[in-house]
């Protein structure tokens, strides 16, 4: 009787489940290319240079109980793949999509990563903010990003691409305190990526917006960790 109640539990977690995702991904299909816009507080004109205009936006923020240097310091070094749920996801993405594993030897901070990745700086300010930026076609099994510098990212018009730009970027909010804050914009080039890319991120988008949030706290976690152990490090600086 045990076993019998706890396959039914089983069973209606996995219905609530894949209930919950089908009602996320109606919602993501019918919303896309609506993105809301940023506000006041959100404003980031770093972003907003290199596009103004976009498809998609996910922003994510957190106050941390540390100083903006620090804070910006943990975000770049974070180790996303240290989080299992984060290493689960990224196996589903292989999964679904038929991908092959990355066999690379990869570096383990943030920005090294997906430097080694591909993706390239767009602009920065030192020790409060990165936007880093690449051309790709994520709907592909084995993905690619190609970095380009600022001025031919801006321009590109390929058919048939997506342009991504993200950011890693600390506001101060007191003297031993910040708020860190971390923003993905998503444009394609033409109608065909339009529609492509409208399908990869109605099925796939759940997971891309629970990495970004599971991020928070462990930035958080390390820059007060930092704060309290030693003085602030200095600006960092995207290679």
């Amino acid at each position: 009787m045990r076993y019998r109640m706890l396959l039914t539990w089983a069973a209606g977690a996995v219905g609530i489940a894949a209930g919950a995702y089908a009602t996320h991904a109606g919602i993501t299909w019918l919303r896309y290319g609506h993105p809301a816009r940023a506000n006041a507080r959100n404003a980031d004109p770093l972003l907003d240079h290199v596009m103004p205009v976009y498809d998609v936006a996910e922003r994510h923020h957190i106050e941390v109980a540390a100083p903006a240097e620090v804070t910006f310091a943990a975000a770049c070094g974070q180790d996303l793949m240290a989080l299992p749920l984060v290493r689960a996801i990224f196996k589903a993405r292989e999964i679904l999509l038929g991908s092959g594993p990355d066999t690379a030897a990869r570096p383990r901070g943030l920005l090294a990563l997906t430097q080694s990745l591909g993706w390239g700086v767009l602009a920065e300010v030192a020790g409060r903010e990165v936007v880093m930026g690449a051309v790709t076609q994520p709907w592909c099994a084995n993905v690619v990003f190609r970095a380009l510098p600022p001025d031919a990212f801006i321009a590109f018009r390929e058919p048939g691409y997506v342009k991504i730009a993200w950011t890693l970027r600390a506001d101060a909010a007191g003297p031993k305190q910040s708020v860190f804050r971390t923003e993905t914009r998503v444009m394609t080039t033409d109608a065909d990526a339009r529609a492509k890319f409208r399908w990869y991120w109605t099925r796939l988008s759940a997971g891309i917006r629970l990495i970004r949030w599971l991020s928070l706290g462990p930035v958080r976690r390390d820059a007060e960790r930092r704060a309290e152990s030693g003085p602030a490090l200095r600006p960092f600086h995207a290679a």
